[in-house]
């Protein structure tokens, strides 16, 4: 395929991607209700999947269950009955009593209102209504009542206080997103006059019937109210104030005390259920009364009264089961609040769905395009079940709630459309050409060969390149404090991702990786002017580079014990050596009929090598040889280190240190250190360099020694080396000294 139609295809690619974008960007802001549904369903299949959690036993349900009907009568019992729980659970040591239970009318099964029907009123007889007003006054129970949400027919008007105040902070706007309610159905005034709070027990399912969320506040004739489940932690932490945190688009949270609520901008809370029916402990109503019950059961606990009798209809369906008591949806909300263990639904959640379903649009369409079409169906489970685990562990580590529908529809449809348009494309020939590439390394190799298609060579040739080797100073130490492999591929990734880029813009190739280093080659396989210049100038950039990736890596909480072991040495995270040098060298295809490599061999490329191990000796952090600076452009500061011989090798070679550029265009040298100050150290050590090589070792010890005194030298290791070779040379006086240092070991 020419480069033309590469590009052609690109586009093409790219642009249904776009399209498919933004027709499912379109959906997801034109039809939330629709997806919400299906998102809400795939949602409940995470809570049947993640299974039940366990709870901390904070909050326990007292049930009017069926054994508790067939032992004390059907419901509505006496309020006397009633007052009797209460005092039981009381006396137990309960913290606090939460009635899920509305006392709309006055009980007919009381003594006053039976003699009253009869009109007998001159017999003073018991007033269940009255005794159980003064129970609920005696003992710490929040009583609840009902907001009328829907229609135009009032049940009820009504007043409620609640010994509290409610405080709407930074609201911006008159908007209202919070539930409105047209009436309420209270408790009858005795009860209710006599409690010491009360809040609302609505619980409103959504458009699929499964409550998923439920309102902590409602607001009434310009009134917050807060919900019997809030009122119960308010009431029970002793708070007088319950805050209500408004942002642009409607409520971010409430605040009760240091207990900060993440809502959605309608007030609600999206409910981590614990699990399935009978997650939370239930104790019978008749076992109270029978005291059939461990006092430590109860102790200090937050017990809410309710029923799971079918006949009470007090039953409702969540993610995990359709058949669910009401009660213990306030059981979870409760336990949700007090544990902070927080579904939320913040409003930049818009954002990243919108995100995500750009980023899996475009890797399922490339990943489609670019791979054999056999591989399809496996790259539509793979995207399917990266988008479904980010999802989920999303909701149950981060606790943000994200949409899955339309990422799902999104790796779907991009998979089924991109397969037809590769079938456009001749998908035999792709896969032919692919599969004729799959053993090679570089990817400027695939692309000169790929304008020949017809040529099945890789002909082996010699030129001249300048190869480069980096290398990670203290990677032991590195290793070992990133304590497991995930943790340091990542660091490595890290560092590796900018210095490959940098390599690639200066239009570098890279050769392999190896363990922590980098080999590098230019000028092949296609000719670059200027290589050994570019070579040295990807050096000096990621040199410079380093320093902001090291401001970056300190910051990340990822590699705090490989910054802390780095600390110790007082080093940066990251350090490295480069060796640079260029000469006529191998180039071609190299390896075994299955496995084979495009590299380069020969004598300029272990002396490269050689040349970067050196920088550990040298305390530098980039050599080259004479080889490359010859061919170098004049804008860079050199120092010479040595004459050496290294091993392997019997001819002397200059090597020379690479400070930084004459000037630094991003304005920081890699030394601090000015360009004046540089130069005025550069021309005393070359004075000195001169006298050592003239067997003047005596002159230029004064001179090695007067620079290492200074403060603001660029290479501290470089004068030891001579002051110590001269002091020796002054004792031992050398026979036919001819200034080359043999190096016995590699580095």
């Amino acid at each position: 395929m020419s480069s033309k139609k590469y590009v052609n295809k690109f586009i093409i690619y790219f642009t249904t991607s776009i399209i498919i974008l933004l027709t499912l960007s379109y959906t997801y802001i034109k039809s939330p209700k629709i997806l919400e549904s299906f998102n809400g369903t795939l949602r409940d299949y995470m809570f049947s999947f993640r299974g039940k959690v366990p709870t901390n036993d904070d909050v326990i349900i007292i049930d009017i269950d069926e054994k508790s009907l067939d032992k004390i009568g059907q419901w509505p019992w006496g309020r006397d009955k009633v007052s009797e729980l209460l005092e039981i659970l009381t006396n137990s040591g309960i913290g606090a009593i939460g009635m899920d239970i509305l006392f709309a009318e006055t009980d007919k099964s009381s003594p006053h209102n039976i003699l009253k029907e009869y009109n007998i009123t001159n017999i003073n007889i018991r007033n269940n209504d009255k005794l159980f007003a003064t129970t609920i006054a005696n003992t710490p129970t929040i009583i609840a009542y009902q907001f009328q949400i829907d229609g135009e027919n009032y049940l009820k008007q009504g007043e409620i206080n609640i010994p509290a105040v409610v405080i709407e902070k930074n609201k911006q706007n008159d908007d209202e997103y919070v539930l409105n309610a047209n009436g309420v159905i209270l408790n009858i005034p005795s009860i209710q006059d006599n409690a010491y709070s009360s809040g609302f027990f609505n619980n409103i399912p959504d458009e699929s019937g499964m409550i998923r969320s439920v309102p902590l506040i409602i607001k009434y004739q310009d009134q917050m109210y807060p919900s019997l489940d809030l009122e119960l932690i308010r009431a029970s932490l002793g708070i007088n104030k319950i805050e209500i945190n408004y942002i642009a688009n409607g409520i971010e949270s409430i605040s009760i005390g240091d207990f900060f609520i993440p809502t959605d901008r309608y007030g609600r809370l999206m409910v981590n259920f614990r699990g399935p029916s009978k997650t939370f402990k239930y104790i019978s109503a008749i076992d109270i009364f029978n005291g059939k019950y461990k006092e430590k059961d109860i102790e200090g606990k937050i017990a809410l009264i309710g029923t799971t009798a079918a006949g009470l209809k007090d039953l409702r369906a969540i993610p995990f089961d359709n058949i669910f008591a009401g009660v213990e949806v306030h059981a979870n909300v409760i336990d949700n609040i007090l544990h902070e263990d927080f579904l939320t639904k913040p409003l930049f959640v818009d954002n990243i769905n919108l995100i995500m379903i750009l980023i899996v649009t475009i890797l399922t369409v490339m990943i489609v395009t670019y791979s054999p079409f056999w591989l399809n169906p496996f790259t539509l489970v793979f995207m399917s079940t990266i988008t479904i685990v980010f999802v989920y562990n999303m909701l149950f580590e981060y606790k943000i709630v994200l949409d899955l529908f339309l990422p799902l529809f999104a790796v779907f449809i991009s998979t089924i459309i991109t397969t037809f348009m590769d079938y456009l494309f001749e998908i035999k020939k792709e896969r032919q050409i692919k599969q004729k590439f799959a053993t090679k390394v570089s990817e400027d190799v695939m692309k000169n060969l790929l304008l020949d298609i017809d040529n099945n060579d890789f002909k082996s040739m010699q030129r001249e390149v300048t190869v480069f080797f980096s290398d990670v100073r203290n990677f032991t130490n590195i290793s070992e404090a990133a304590n497991d492999a995930h943790n340091l591929i990542e660091f490595l990734n890290i560092y590796m991702n900018p210095m490959t880029d940098i390599i690639i813009e200066n239009k570098g190739t890279i050769d392999k990786y190896i363990g922590d280093a980098i080999m590098a080659y230019w000028n092949a396989p296609t000719k670059i002017d200027n290589h050994a210049t570019l070579a040295v100038d990807s050096a000096l950039e990621q040199l410079h580079y380093l320093e902001k990736l090291n401001k970056s890596i300190i910051k990340d909480k990822r590699f705090i014990n490989i910054v802390k072991e780095m600390g110790k040495n007082n080093v940066q995270p990251i350090d490295i050596g480069i060796g640079i040098n260029t000469g006529v060298s191998i180039i071609g295809e190299m390896g075994s009929s299955k496995r084979s490599d495009y590299t380069v061999i020969g004598d300029p490329i272990n002396l490269g090598a050689r040349l970067e191990s050196l920088c550990k000796y040298y305390n530098s952090k980039l050599n080259i040889s004479d080889f490359t600076k010859v061919q170098l452009e004049d804008k860079y500061i050199f120092r010479f280190l040595d004459k050496v011989r290294v091993k392997g090798k019997h001819e002397a070679v200059n090597i020379w240190q690479i400070h930084d550029y004459k000037k630094v265009t991003n304005g920081n040298n890699l030394y601090d250190v000015s360009y004046n100050n540089i130069n005025e150290e550069l021309s005393l050590y070359n004075d000195a360099i001169d006298l050592y090589q003239n067997e003047k070792f005596e002159e230029a010890l004064k001179i090695f020694k007067n620079i290492q005194s200074w403060t603001n030298k660029t290479n501290q290791n470089i004068y030891n080396i001579y002051i110590s070779r001269c002091e020796h040379y002054i004792k031992n006086p050398p026979e036919g000294f001819d200034g080359i240092f043999e190096h016995t070991t590699k580095g």
